[in-house]
């Protein structure tokens, strides 16, 4: 018998599938659908996937790669990295090869606004204003949405009305936002990934082949052929979403801003604020700005000129920024001052300074998910989510004895841990959390608590460590002092419960 369709075949036999086995992860599915193929641990796999929080493509595949390391952007299954590719990264990088990148995206953007009829260049820039499959961008569903012919027209009426600029005479295509409407940086950033699909594909394979990244065969389309001018669509081997069975593309980190250095807002915050309106007087709306601009092409040639001149500042942008150390220390100092307790929101406060902490504390060990609110028993509680990237021993520990996918850290600003709180996070810690959790609370438990957290690991294996406001305190020095990292004080705590464990 034939495997049906994956998401019809997993319809079919996942109520077989019992997560409480004791055995799961270790037997055969023998099911009578497949014929006998074994299918159980893939089952797992998909398991895991749907319960993993914010869930990135390594995760899904079980491949923990900490992002500092991974020269790519490492792509989320449901929604975009809020990251864009800036060109003039590729325009003032070092390396020849960017430098090629960005002229031969010039070339190709000169010709798709200057050859053709006008209704084949509409067609054209209408494929190149959206690239699905590199994720990044503010949607929430990795799916966007081409411009339409009108948008399109008013790009090429821009170039064909100008003087100065014909089209040939461009560039750096992030200046069409300066001049039209309706063209932002998410959509300079979609025109830069199609005009360089062809690389990026390759860059996709050469990461999927070091980090071994499953792929599947599917076509991608619309790359860009220069020497022919015309788009054509290959298949490839490449990394699906399992979301939506389309494909994923990698973008290199080195090309990635927040914003770009030629940009729509800092023009208006840093130049034409400046320069063209007086203080205290109202400022103009976007569309009366655009008009200035297509009358004063001067002022744009200036300020991509001093754009270019400062070049040595721009750079790209991590993925996630530590906070400094003084700002820690303020917040170290914050949390000791609170009292125990929920009296004038003292829980909140210190759960947001928690939450403000705790991922720099962490990074890069530990690349930061996202924090989140539950309610367990009518108890409002709220957790910190770390994926684990197996980047020292302690992870690969916690991930290979207690399948711990993810870390979730669960904050108690309470003067003493009751056997209740023990509770909550014990019924959290399944599925990507496995059976480790980290609790954080202002003192240290009494020894009924600890004997309790030692009887539970005892009976279910499971295992939660507790930080206290001096284990915070000494890891914000550790950050401080730079010499050893505060990751470190997990793993001191980690050694001395399974040394208080029977053997």
């Amino acid at each position: 018998m034939e495997i049906p369709h994956v998401p019809i075949f997993l319809f079919l036999i996942a109520p077989t599938l019992n997560r409480d086995d004791p055995d799961l992860g270790c037997a055969e599915l023998q099911s009578p659908l497949c014929n006998g193929i074994v299918v159980r641990s893939f089952l797992l796999f998909i398991g895991e996937i749907l319960t993993i929080i914010r869930p990135r493509l390594t995760d899904h595949f079980g491949i923990p790669i900490s992002q500092e390391k991974a020269d790519f952007a490492i792509p989320f299954l449901d929604e975009d990295l809020p990251l864009y590719v800036d060109p003039f990264l590729l325009w003032k990088s070092p390396s020849q090869q960017d430098q090629a990148l960005h002229q031969s995206m010039i070339y190709a953007f000169r010709s798709l606004i200057t050859k053709g009829s006008q209704s084949e260049r509409i067609a054209k820039l209408q494929k190149i204003s959206e690239c699905s499959e590199v994720g990044l961008g503010e949607s929430a569903t990795r799916r966007g949405v081409k411009i339409g012919q009108e948008l399109a027209k008013s790009i090429l009426e821009h170039f064909e009305v100008s003087k100065q600029k014909m089209g040939t005479d461009v560039e750096h295509i992030e200046e069409v936002q300066l001049f039209v409407d309706k063209v932002s940086k998410d959509r300079i950033s979609d025109f830069a990934c199609v005009l360089l699909k062809s690389f990026i594909v390759d860059f996709t394979l050469d990461q999927c082949g070091k980090y071994g990244i499953p792929c599947q065969k599917t076509t991608i389309l619309d790359l860009y052929d220069d020497r022919k001018d015309v788009f054509k669509n290959i298949e490839v081997e490449v990394p699906i979403n399992p979301n939506d069975g389309k494909p994923i593309l990698f973008v290199p980190k080195r090309w990635l801003r927040f914003s770009p250095w030629i940009g729509y807002e800092d023009y208006f915050k840093n130049h034409y604020l400046k320069q063209y309106v007086e203080e205290g007087a109202p400022h103009p709306g976007r569309v009366e700005i655009l008009n200035f601009n297509r009358d004063n092409y001067g002022v744009i040639d200036r300020y991509i000129k001093n754009r270019e001149k400062s070049f040595a500042d721009c750079k790209n942008d991590p993925l996630f920024s530590t906070i400094p150390v003084v700002s820690a220390k303020r917040l170290l100092a914050a949390i000791s001052k609170l009292p125990s307790g929920k009296t004038n929101n003292a829980d909140k406060k210190y759960e947001d300074q928690l939450c403000r902490l705790l991922p720099s504390l962490l990074y890069p060990h530990l690349d930061f998910a996202m924090e989140q609110s539950r309610t367990d028993s009518g108890a409002h509680i709220r957790d910190l989510v770390f994926y684990n990237n197996k980047s020292i021993g302690l992870l690969s520990d916690l991930w290979d004895k207690y399948s711990c996918r993810q870390i979730v850290f669960e904050l108690k600003n309470v003067k003493e841990l009751e056997r209740d709180h023990i509770n909550q996070i014990n019924r959290y810690l399944k599925e990507s959390f496995g059976s480790f959790g980290i609790l954080v609370t202002r003192n240290e438990p009494t020894k009924t608590i600890q004997r309790n957290l030692i009887d539970l690991w005892s009976g279910q294996r499971k295992c939660i460590l507790v930080l206290t406001d001096s284990d915070i305190d000494m890891m914000v020095n550790v950050f401080e002092s730079k010499q050893r990292d505060p990751i470190e004080v997990i793993n001191k705590k980690y050694v001395e419960f399974m040394r208080a464990c029977p053997s």
